[in-house]
Parts: C-alpha cells; sequence; structure tokens
C-alpha cells in the first residue's frame, strides 16, 4: 500500500515525541547536544520547482534538484544558477551527490521502469553509470519483507481488491525502483532506493549491489478512516497492516555507518501517527537498526561528523504539519532542538553552514506543485562556545 512518493495531504496533527537509541559514536562523550543558533537564512535561489536533493561540491557550489521539472541545477557561493541537466520530458531527476569533479544524479519514471543511475563529469556529457531498475528487476531485494495484513481471516482477504489501490491483502516486496538519494564515497555511489525499499551500491565500474534491506514498517491498526480511504472492506478494521519503509536519504556517520531517513510507507502526514524513523546501516554486513522514529514526512537527514549529531528534515512537520528540522542528539536520545522550516526538502551540513530546500511542496488549488521552492542557507553556531558548529569534515569524499 505504499502511496505515490510526496503526494499527500499536509498533515495537521501535533508532532509526537522523538527518541532515539544510537550507539556511542567515536570519540563522542555523554550529555545533550550543544544548544545550536541558527541565523536568519539566506535565500540563495527560489522559483524552484519541487527542489527535493541537494549536495554541496568541495567549492561551496550547491547542486539541486527540480525534481518534476527534470532539472539540475548548480547554484554558486553568490547566488548564480546554471543549468547542469535537462532530462527528457516526463522523466524526474534526483538522488543528487558529487565527489571531486563529477556529480552523480538519478532520472526516474516509477510508473514506466526506469531507474538510471547518470554520471555528470565537468567539461563531459552525462553518461549513464548504472541501471537501477534493471538491477531491482533482476535482483528485487525487498522480496524477503512481508507486507500488508497479519492475521487478517481469509474470507476478509478475500475481499481485498489486489489491483485497487491497496493491493493484495498480504504480498512480498515487488519490483518497484525509485532512486531518491544518493551519496559518493570512496568505493562507490550509495544509492537510498525509496521504490525498492533498500540500499545499494554502485561502484564507479557500473556494478551494482544490495548493501542493505529496510524492514517493514511496524504494523498500524486499520481505522475505518484507512479502510475508506484506501478500499479496503470494511472487515478489515482493526486488524495490524505493515507498510513499506520508503528510504529517502542515506548519510555517512563517523562512526562509519550509514544513517538512513524513510517516510512511513502509507499516509505520509500524522493521520496513522508519526511514523518516519532513522536507521543505522552497517555497509560491512548489512546490519539495520532503527534508532530514531516520530518523525513526520522524513524527507532528508544531515550528519555531523564531528559529533554525529542528527539533523532531520521533516516536511509535515511541526504543530501546524507545515515542517520543520529537528535536532537529534546521539548521547541522550532526545531531539534538543526543532526549527521551524516551511516544507522543507533537502538538507546538507557543510563547514557551519545548514543549506537547505524549502516550500518544496506547497501545492496549489488543483493539488500541483507550485515553482516557488528556495534553496537557502543558515549559519550554524554552538551558543555555549561562541564558535562554528557542524564540520563534516568531508570525511570518504576525497
Amino acid at each position: 500500500m505504499k502511496k505515490v512518493l510526496l503526494c499527500s495531504a499536509i498533515a495537521a496533527a501535533a508532532l509526537a515525541s522523538v527518541a532515539i537509541a544510537a550507539p556511542a559514536q567515536a570519540g563522542g562523550r555523554h550529555g545533550d547536544a550543544p544548544a545550536l543558533g541558527f541565523s536568519a537564512p539566506t535565500t540563495l535561489a527560489s522559483g524552484l520547482v519541487t527542489p527535493l536533493s541537494l549536495d554541496i561540491d568541495r567549492q561551496g557550489n550547491a547542486v539541486v534538484s527540480q525534481n518534476f521539472a527534470g532539472q539540475l541545477n548548480r547554484v554558486s557561493p553568490g547566488g548564480t544558477s546554471t543549468t547542469l541537466a535537462s532530462a527528457t520530458p516526463g522523466l524526474e531527476i534526483g538522488a543528487v551527490s558529487s565527489r571531486r569533479d563529477t556529480v552523480y544524479y538519478a532520472e526516474n519514471d516509477q510508473p514506466n521502469g526506469v531507474a538510471k543511475l547518470m554520471a555528470l563529469r565537468a567539461g563531459s556529457a552525462a553518461v549513464q553509470l548504472a541501471d537501477l531498475h534493471a538491477y531491482e528487476a533482476s535482483r528485487n531485494p525487498d522480496r524477503v519483507n512481508r507486507y500488508g495484513f497479519r492475521g487478517l481471516p481469509a474470507a476478509c482477504a478475500a475481499q481485498v481488491d489486489p489491483a485497487g489501490q491497496a493491493g493484495p491483502a498480504t504480498y512480498r516486496g515487488i519490483v518497484d525502483s525509485h532512486p531518491y538519494a544518493s551519496l559518493a564515497l570512496r568505493d562507490g555511489v550509495y544509492v537510498a532506493d525509496a521504490g525498492g525499499n533498500d540500499i545499494v551500491r554502485v561502484g564507479y565500474d557500473g556494478r551494482v549491489s544490495t548493501v542493505a534491506v529496510l524492514p517493514a514498517q511496524p504494523p498500524v491498526t486499520v481505522t475505518a478512516a484507512l479502510a475508506a480511504e484506501a478500499g479496503l472492506p470494511a472487515c478489515s478494521v482493526g486488524y495490524p497492516y505493515s507498510f513499506e519503509p520508503v528510504p529517502t536519504d542515506v548519510e555517512s556517520g563517523p562512526d562509519g555507518a550509514l544513517y538512513v531517513s524513510t517516510l512511513p510507507g502509507g499516509p505520509e502526514d500524522a493521520s496513522l501517527g508519526a511514523r518516519g524513523s532513522v536507521y543505522r546501516v552497517t555497509p560491512s554486513n548489512g546490519a539495520v537498526q532503527r534508532v530514531a522514529t516520530g518523525f513526520v514526512g522524513a524527507t532528508d537527514l544531515a550528519v555531523d561528523q564531528r559529533s554525529g549529531t542528527v539533523l532531520v528534515a521533516e516536511l509535515f512537520g511541526g504543530a501546524a504539519g507545515t515542517g520543520q528540522v529537528s535536532v537529534v542528539s546521539p548521547w541522550s536520545g532526545r531531539v534538543t532542538q526543532r526549527i521551524a522550516v516551511t516544507s522543507p526538502g533537502a538538507i546538507e551540513l557543510r563547514n557551519g553552514v545548514l543549506y537547505g530546500t524549502t516550500s518544496v511542496f506547497v501545492p496549489d488549488a488543483d493539488g500541483a506543485p507550485q515553482a516557488i521552492g528556495q534553496l537557502v542557507r543558515w549559519s550554524v553556531t554552538d551558543r555555549a562556545h561562541h564558535q562554528r558548529w557542524g564540520d563534516d569534515g568531508e570525511r570518504g569524499r576525497q
């Protein structure tokens, strides 16, 4: 019952409390994360259409996607914008990352089975590095997961239309690929596939391998409202249902692990509770641990490479459901700050500056995205020590 990504109504419910149970970070200490000061945002670009993916290169340029417009742009520190790539009409561009002089991004057409990881080297034309849909079709890594109802009587399951919005009453992972985020490191490009529910690695020789499969969401109890919305029979009300995990970002941490944000797989707002999560993935063996939950629309994250502090962009977070960025301490296991940000899509932390895309999905009266997205930056300081905070160290990127 995975919905089309980022097409739910904006939440109106309050954010549930968030707790994290992260392992100790290398070189860390006990206590809360420092109290952070955020400057007023500086706008670097505006008029963007669904800027859902972002990276900051070594020169301090922002590389930002306009997903539904099929464009990839580079924005200089001074705000000058250059178009790097334009997709064939009907294709989405996203999953942006960079390493040295090369930008990596995905071209997607999820309904029609198009999911390609592209490489764009400075001074050259973009080339396909890997066909991610072909890999998904041949391997389908999340076939090990079982989604849907648990314990639903056979007579009721027979009333669930397998061709309907909800799909079969129970099912294994299907062939579906939507590369949503990427991370270029020394050993390859790690991709968070929101359709495949996994993290895959693409070597610089184009070979694809599975790093980890995210587990099915903890089951929720089907309500009458959910049954009506999803076209489920009334007899299904009260039974548990496990949605797909939908990874939305992958970042490296100071402990050598990968950190992955996820959407809840069903309604992305808070109608079934604040169910977005952050997972810790061990790349060497694929072990997965859920270390944080309680987010509403967790579309992206950033990890400070000195302290391990995690920042989470919540598209529908906050009391009004209009968006926020949450700062999560890796030591005490609590959200230490929440910063109101209108409809945040992507965030990146570099050298004492938090970059983010805002107003990324504010639909018009007809439900269509508007060209009102912005790329902004905030200077971040440690208030107690009156110094810049948040240097990711460029670990693994050289």
